[in-house]
């Protein structure tokens, strides 16, 4: 599988052969149970609420039991009451979900090769600009026609482009390392740069090595 290779002025100059790490055959089960996955290990699950043993008010009868006209009242952290505590309320607890290597690894590619079918990869060579500022990372959008969309940059340890594209709403920027599934499949496209599909390369061959 060829895709064209772009320039920073968004000229074609040529094209490379894509791994096979674009071409899986994608499972939307596996997707889902690591996206699902995902989106639960960043919760914090600090929520809770006070149950009424918990809730700052005195023990003391409100009033007496008869006589005053009013209902039976034992205590005012009672859960009818305004401001008493909470039935059943949410409690602390731990969302996180281990998704196994292979699973992860698999779900990349799947992603990747979700991406590539529907013609999203744009490959580029370099992603980079000549000064740190804003107004280059824009001119590269610009040129590679891809403004208006949620587009993800696949880099290598590129600093200066991280910096200079973070002010940029619905774009984002992130090393190899750090991408996985949801990343890929959050954007409308993604621009890699031409040195990462040589490292997905060179580390496919590695694993096949194993």
């Amino acid at each position: 599988m060829e895709t064209a290779v772009y320039n920073e002025k968004g000229c074609e100059k040529g094209k490379i052969k894509l791994p096979n790490f674009f071409t899986s055959k994608v499972s939307s089960g596996l997707l889902h149970e690591f996206i699902t996955a995902y989106l639960g290990n960043q919760r914090s699950g600090t929520h809770k609420t006070k149950t009424r043993g918990e809730v700052a008010f005195s023990g003391a009868k409100p009033w007496k039991q008869k006589g005053t006209g009013r209902a039976r009242a034992g205590q005012r952290n009672s859960p009818l009451w305004r401001k008493g505590g909470i039935i059943f309320g949410p409690r602390p607890r731990n969302y996180y979900v281990k998704m196994p290597k292979l699973k992860k690894r698999l779900s990349l590619s799947m992603a990747f090769s979700a991406q590539f079918k529907d013609g999203n990869i744009v490959v580029v060579d370099p992603v980079k600009v000549s000064e740190i500022k804003t107004k280059k990372v824009l001119e590269l959008i610009k040129n590679l026609k891809i403004d208006e969309k949620k587009i993800l940059f696949i880099i290598c340890n590129n600093l200066d482009f991280k910096v200079a594209s973070r002010n940029i709403k619905n774009v984002m920027v992130e090393n190899f390392s750090n991408i996985n599934a949801y990343k890929v499949l959050w954007a409308d496209k993604l621009v890699i740069d031409f040195e990462v599909i040589n490292l997905i390369r060179k580390k496919s061959l590695l694993n096949r090595k194993k």
